[in-house]
């Protein structure tokens, strides 16, 4: 089994969305990546990738329904790493793949793409 999933975002969307609903960063990431988003000069910026990574992890699954906490981006550089929880752990071991991303970002938008290997 081979997939690929991509997703791209306007940065500034995910931060206003943030901005008018606070509520929204708890629902879509866990705690490790709120931290690591929090340590760096525009959080945001990181948030958004981390947004893109679960998309783009869903979209290589083929997932239709899934929890935001079920795919987890806790660290950043070239040691980015996806853990997979509850439901995407679930169909990941159904289909025998593992999962690599990448992200990135400008100061405009973010992005990210996942292979199932």
């Amino acid at each position: 089994m081979s997939g690929v999933g991509l997703d791209l975002l306007e940065i500034e969307r995910l931060e206003r969305a943030i901005e008018r609903r606070p509520g929204l960063a708890n629902r879509l990431f866990t705690e490790a990546e709120r931290a690591y988003a929090a340590s760096r000069a525009r959080p945001g910026q990181h948030l958004a990738a981390r947004f893109c990574a679960k998309e783009a992890v869903a979209k290589a699954l083929g997932m239709k329904a899934w929890s935001w906490q079920d795919v987890e981006v806790p660290t950043g550089g070239e040691d980015a790493a996806v853990v997979l929880h509850g439901e995407m752990q679930a169909r990941a071991g159904e289909l025998g793949v593992r999962v690599a991303i990448s992200l990135t970002h400008t100061r405009t938008m973010a992005g990210a793409v996942a292979v199932l290997t």
